[in-house]
């Protein structure tokens, strides 16, 4: 059997694979669609991260495949009605990256409600910004906002408790007497509620039709004044433009998006230059550790799925 890993993996679950299976690892065939399409020709099994596209034409070259390892959680890359439709599973990291997720949503939060961080140019540039800087915020005592009470909001709850901020969350899938509220410590309350009453909001929702844009303009004028906003979900749930107005005119305090509508973001964006901004390029769940854990997974579970197909 045959597998294509065709985004960065983890070297000693590759090891895992070949010892088993005819692996392909080459993290540059993401780069190189119709080099990827010609070595789908006889695979069993494709591993992913989020640039590769899983479409129907990808798939029309791969006539064996039978599951596709997802080294990640989201799957908006992947057309899973069409896997499903081929009978092609598809295995997404469920879990193995949420603690690095959760420690950057607090260590953004904290960061951005502090301020002081930002002064690195300043500074070396010989400026003494003690006094604008003084003005920071602890976050003990700050409400931290959680949009979509999964794993990864659940793990950001209980760091963002640990530092004795209070944590208020929505989720429309989770009922309103489910005990996961109380054991999570969290005040369940609606997205308008939350978004008032946040001092900082971190968005851990889906990109569907409901959630594009679900922060635009007209959501971010209820948010709390001078709260901050971190986005790990999927850029297209905040209106980017929206959110440099809100930087810009200091309606917000600050955002960290590791996330965008396009990825890379396209040079000449609205967010190129907005003050109090962290841009990062969509890592906030690789870390070592959690490259260990998702490969790992996806390793296990991808031969377990040949193996029983």
């Amino acid at each position: 059997m045959r597998i294509v890993i065709a985004e960065f993996m983890d070297e000693p679950a590759v090891d895992a694979l070949r010892a088993r299976f005819d692996v392909r690892f080459d993290a540059g065939l993401v780069e190189r669609r119709a080099d990827l399409a010609a070595a789908l020709a006889d695979a069993d099994a494709l591993i992913v991260r989020n640039r590769t596209r899983v479409d129907r034409e990808l798939l029309a070259a791969a006539p064996r495949l039978r599951v596709v390892g997802r080294l990640g959680v989201g799957l908006d890359n992947i057309d899973v009605t069409a896997c499903e439709a081929r009978g092609i599973r598809v295995v997404p990291a469920t879990g193995a990256n949420a603690l690095a997720v959760a420690e950057y949503v607090v260590c953004a939060a904290m960061l951005l409600l502090r301020g002081a961080y930002l002064s690195t140019a300043e500074v070396g540039d010989g400026k003494w910004p003690r006094a604008r800087l003084g003005e920071g915020r602890e976050a003990a005592g700050k409400t931290l906002g959680i949009v979509g009470f999964g794993g990864i909001g659940r793990l950001a709850a209980k760091l963002a408790l640990g530092l004795g901020m209070k944590v208020a969350a929505t989720d429309a899938m989770i009922p309103a007497d489910s005990p996961v509220w109380r054991e999570a410590g969290a005040t369940r309350a609606s997205l308008d509620e939350l978004l008032a009453g946040s001092d900082a909001v971190t968005l851990h929702v889906p990109l569907t039709a409901d959630t594009r844009h679900l922060i635009d303009a007209g959501r971010i004028a209820r948010m709390k004044p001078g709260a901050v906003l971190i986005n790990t979900a999927r850029g297209g749930v905040v209106d980017e433009r929206a959110l440099a107005d809100a930087l810009r005119s200091g309606r917000l305090g600050g955002a960290a998006l590791d996330v965008f509508e396009a990825e890379p973001l396209p040079a000449g964006s609205p967010l190129a230059g907005a003050p109090n901004l962290v841009l990062t390029p969509h890592v906030a769940g690789v870390t070592r550790e959690s490259n260990e854990r998702v490969s790992a997974m996806i390793a296990r579970e991808v031969a377990e799925a040949l193996a029983r197909s």
